[in-house]
């Protein structure tokens, strides 16, 4: 089955491994930490800068996330009998679902999703998802939708862009 990862309250983050070293957590000095930029993302997800590049912010409420290849897209387990029944429910969630605006992302290369309170370069050791994209420009819209009376999912879905 799909690869899930959990935060321990907040929100995940997919870093690209480029830059990891440059993801601070919720460590440090500063006024206001890079978790903390993290946390104020509107949205089911937004983009940070992180070193020369940016990071996508899964926001809302904190949920299982794996992410699927074949869909090039986040999962996010709201509720859900199973993972059987999430994952199942994808396909049609993905065709009806109702997407926020779409922003561009740019990368330059795979990136890692773990939880954004946690550094970068601690990301190995704690539970994480690699992510192999191409580097490129990527649209990436989010959902959150209904997959079946007791089924809810988010979808945050990452695309190629050729224009």
């Amino acid at each position: 089955m799909a690869q899930w990862v959990e935060s321990g309250g907040g929100p995940l983050i997919a870093v690209p491994e480029a830059v990891l070293p440059f993801w601070a957590g919720a460590d440090g000095d500063e006024i206001s930490s890079d978790y903390d930029r993290a946390c104020a993302v509107d949205g089911y997800a937004g983009l940070l800068p992180v070193g020369d590049t940016l990071a996508l912010v899964l926001g809302d409420e904190p949920a299982s996330t794996a992410y699927l290849p074949e869909h090039r897209t986040f999962v996010r387990w709201y509720a859900a009998d199973s993972e059987t029944e999430l994952l199942d429910g994808v396909p049609a969630a993905l065709d009806s679902a109702a997407w926020e605006p779409e922003v561009e992302w740019r990368v330059p290369g795979p990136v890692v999703l773990f939880d954004a309170a946690w550094p970068g370069e601690a990301s190995p050791r704690t539970e994480h998802v690699r992510v192999d994209l191409e580097p490129g420009r990527y649209g990436v819209r989010a959902a959150y939708v209904s997959a079946g009376p007791e089924t809810w999912l988010g979808l945050v879905q990452v695309r190629a862009r050729t224009d």
